[in-house]
C-alpha cells in the first residue's frame, strides 16, 4: 500500500504547489514512483493530459517532475472559473456541470466519490502519494461539504502537513492560530509545519520555528528560503500575473497582452518572456494598450465575456488601430474566436444563447458548441513547414475564408487556424506554441527578432532538478516520509 502526505496551507498562495513539484523530483531522484494528487483545483490555467481529459496545470507540472505521464486522477476535480460567482466542473477530466458558489458547496459531497476513487487508482500504481490542499485548512465555513483539505484528510486518513508563508507576515500566528481554530480531530491530523518563502538570514527565525513547534506540538520540517527559479516554471494562477504586467526587458520586440478576466493558458506566454529579445507588458485593466510589434489575445474561459470586457477596456479600439498601422496581432484560443466577425452561442454554453459580433480582423466566424476537444496536436506550421508540438483545449467550430490560408498543418493532415489576407492577424486554436524552441524561433524571426536559442523544456527540468535541491537542503524529508501512511 501506497504511503501519502499532505500539505495543506494557512491561506492561498503559501507555496503548496511548488512544494509538493519540487518534493516529487526530490522523490523520484530517490528511486520511490511518486504520484501527485490534488483533491479539488480552481484554475483556468488546464492542461491535456496523457488519457485525454484535463487537469490543473500544477499537476501536469508536478507529474512531470514526478517523471510520469499526466492523467485526470491526478486532479479529479477541476473548478474553472466563468464568472466571480460560477464555475465549470470538471470531473476526472471531463465537464461535469456548471454551478454557482453556494450550489457547489452543496453538489461536493457527490464529487467526493470519483476524489476518493481517483487517489485510490494512484496508491495502486504509487509508493508515495503527494496531496496537495487547496487555500486554507482552517475555512470552518466550507468544512462541512470540504473535499480539498481536511475533508478529503479525514475521508482517506491521510496525515497533514501544514505550510505558512513568511513572506506575507504573521506566519507564528496563522500556523498556530490554524490549529486552534481547527476541531480537534482535524487538528490532530497535522503532524508537522514548513515555513516557506523565507528571504534573508534563516537564523533570525530559529526562534519562531521552535516557537511554533512548543505552542503546537508539531514537528518542524524545515524553513524553506525563497527559491528564485519559480517564475522559471509554469505559473497556474492567473493573480500571479500581477507580478508580471510590466516586465524589464532589454528587448527591442515589444508584445503586449491584455490580461482578460477569463484568462486561460497563460503559460504559453512563459518561454517568450525569457527571450531577451522580447520585452513582453502583460496590461492590466484601467490601462491603455502600449505600441508594440505584436498584440497577443490570449485563450478564456468565458470568451464573450472577455470578448466584452475589452471593449469596455477600450482595447479593441487600441487593437484596431494597432493593426491599421500595420502592426501584427495572434489570437490563441478564445482570443482567435474574439478577431473574427461574430460568435454565436446557440446552446447557451457561456450565458443565455446569444450572437456578438467580434472585431473583425479575420474574416471568419465561431460557433459555441457543448463538445470540448481535448487532445495533443503535432504538425507544421505554414508556409515554412516548421515543426510544432502542442495541444487544442476548446470548445467551438471557426469557418470561414480565411480558413483557406491557415496558420497550420497537423500531423492528422488537418488544417488549423486562419491569416487574414494581408498577413498581418493569425489565430490558432493550438496552445503550446511557444513552448516548442523551433516553433518560437520562427516567430521571432518573423517579426524581426533573434533567437536566443534557449532550450525552454530543458531550462524547466534543469529548474526542478535545482528545486529539488533546494529543498532537500531545507527540508528534512526523511522525517516527512516517517511522518506519511
Amino acid at each position: 500500500m501506497a504511503r501519502a502526505i499532505m500539505l495543506q496551507g494557512t491561506g492561498s498562495s503559501v507555496g503548496k504547489s511548488l512544494l509538493v513539484t519540487g518534493l516529487a523530483r526530490a522523490l523520484a531522484r530517490r528511486g520511490l514512483a511518486v504520484r501527485p494528487f490534488k483533491p479539488q483545483n480552481m484554475s483556468n490555467n488546464a492542461a491535456v493530459t496523457a488519457d485525454g481529459g484535463e487537469i490543473g496545470r500544477a499537476q501536469w507540472l508536478q507529474a512531470l517532475a514526478a517523471g510520469v505521464p499526466p492523467v485526470v486522477h491526478m486532479n479529479p476535480v477541476l473548478l474553472k472559473p466563468e464568472s466571480d460567482t460560477g464555475a465549470q466542473i470538471v470531473v476526472q477530466g471531463k465537464i461535469w456541470g456548471r454551478a454557482k458558489a453556494r450550489e457547489l458547496q452543496e453538489l461536493k459531497p457527490k464529487l467526493l466519490p470519483a476524489v476518493l476513487e481517483s487517489f485510490e487508482r494512484l496508491k495502486g500504481e504509487a509508493e508515495i502519494v503527494l496531496v496537495e490542499g487547496a487555500g486554507s485548512a482552517s475555512e470552518l465555513n466550507l468544512r462541512r461539504h470540504d473535499i480539498a483539505n481536511m475533508g478529503f484528510a479525514a475521508a482517506a486518513a491521510v496525515p497533514v502537513v501544514l505550510v505558512g508563508d513568511i513572506d506575507r507576515g504573521g506566519v507564528i500566528a496563522s500556523l498556530v492560530g490554524t490549529g486552534k481554530v481547527l476541531p480537534p480531530e482535524d487538528a490532530a491530523r497535522i503532524k508537522g509545519f514548513i515555513v516557506n518563502l523565507m528571504r534573508g538570514d534563516p537564523e533570525l527565525f530559529s526562534e519562531g520555528m521552535a516557537a511554533i513547534a512548543r505552542m503546537t506540538g508539531w514537528q518542524p520540517l524545515g524553513l524553506v528560503p525563497f527559491f528564485e527559479g519559480a517564475r522559471r516554471l509554469p505559473a497556474e494562477d492567473a493573480f500571479e500575473l500581477a507580478e508580471r504586467q510590466a516586465l524589464d526587458s532589454d528587448g527591442h520586440l515589444r508584445i503586449v497582452v491584455p490580461q482578460l478576466g477569463r484568462i486561460a493558458n497563460f503559460d504559453d506566454l512563459d518561454p517568450l518572456e525569457q527571450e531577451p529579445a522580447v520585452a513582453l507588458a502583460l496590461v492590466p485593466p484601467g490601462r491603455p494598450l502600449p505600441p508594440a510589434d505584436l498584440v497577443i489575445l490570449p485563450g478564456s474561459k468565458a470568451t464573450l465575456a472577455d470578448l466584452a470586457q475589452l471593449r469596455q477596456e477600450g482595447w479593441d479600439h487600441d487593437i484596431l488601430a494597432h493593426h491599421r498601422r500595420g502592426g501584427r496581432v495572434l489570437g490563441l484560443c478564445g482570443g482567435y474566436q474574439m478577431l473574427g466577425r461574430w460568435i454565436a452561442d446557440p446552446s447557451g454554453i457561456e450565458g443565455p444563447p446569444d450572437v456578438v459580433p467580434g472585431l473583425g480582423l479575420l474574416e471568419v466566424t465561431t460557433t459555441l458548441t457543448p463538445e470540448k476537444r481535448l487532445e495533443a496536436v503535432e504538425g507544421v506550421s505554414l508556409p515554412e513547414g516548421t515543426p510544432f508540438q502542442g495541444y487544442e483545449m476548446h470548445v467551438g467550430e471557426t469557418t470561414g475564408p480565411d480558413r483557406q490560408r491557415p496558420l497550420l498543418r497537423l500531423s492528422t493532415g488537418e488544417e488549423e487556424g486562419a491569416v487574414s489576407a494581408d498577413g498581418l492577424v493569425a489565430g490558432s486554436y493550438a496552445h503550446g506554441l511557444f513552448a516548442d524552441d523551433r516553433q518560437r524561433a520562427l516567430w521571432l524571426r518573423r517579426l524581426g527578432a533573434a533567437p536566443s536559442g534557449i532550450d525552454y523544456r530543458g531550462g524547466v527540468e534543469a529548474t526542478l532538478d535545482a528545486l529539488a535541491g533546494h529543498l532537500e537542503r531545507h527540508l528534512d524529508i526523511d522525517a516527512l516520509l516517517r511522518i506519511a501512511r
